[in-house]
């Protein structure tokens, strides 16, 4: 095993900035290790940490749910409930979009199931934000926009232990 080398503080705007670089390059794992680097040496560093719920999230598509697991294990190191709510809502949103990418048998009813998630997180996020973000607003907005423009996302059936009936 090779031992990690510790990240100066005076570097950490720097290594933000990679971080940004390195998602916008769709090189979320790079991003992902830099976030860790960061949080290594200031393990409380709220940017960081979002960067790092941010840079899980986008490899939902390519991964398993232990992907989500790891995501949501650090919503409580934010500080903010608004923030804690959010970014719950990001990740549930994520997920759904990554369910429909992948289109395994049953993802319709999951990804509406993880939008109305969503919505629900960013309607709370929404109760907590200040006047001038309406971050939320406009998430909760695309996703119900999303579920609009694609009718054959809906909750999946109820069970009501009757049998189904095949034709």
């Amino acid at each position: 095993m090779f031992e990690l080398k510790r990240l100066h503080k005076e570097a950490i705007p720097a290594a933000l900035a990679k971080v940004e670089r390195y998602r916008l390059l769709n090189e979320p794992e790079q991003a992902e290790s830099i976030c860790l680097d960061i949080l290594s040496a200031d393990p409380d560093h709220q940017q960081a940490l979002i960067a790092l719920i941010l840079s899980v999230s986008d490899q939902f598509a390519s991964g398993t749910s232990e992907r989500v697991h790891d995501a949501q294990a650090l919503l409580p190191r934010l500080q903010r409930e608004y923030d804690r709510a959010y970014f719950a809502g990001i990740i549930c949103e994520r997920r759904a979009r990554a369910l429909l990418a992948l289109g395994s048998p049953g993802s319709s009813f999951a990804a509406y199931d993880w939008f109305r998630g969503a919505m629900s997180w960013f309607e709370k996020a929404e109760t907590m934000k200040r006047p001038e973000n309406d971050e939320a607003v406009l998430r909760w907005n695309s996703c119900a926009r999303f579920l609009n423009h694609h009718p054959h996302l809906a909750p999946g059936p109820e069970e009501r232990g009757e049998p189904l009936l095949l034709e």
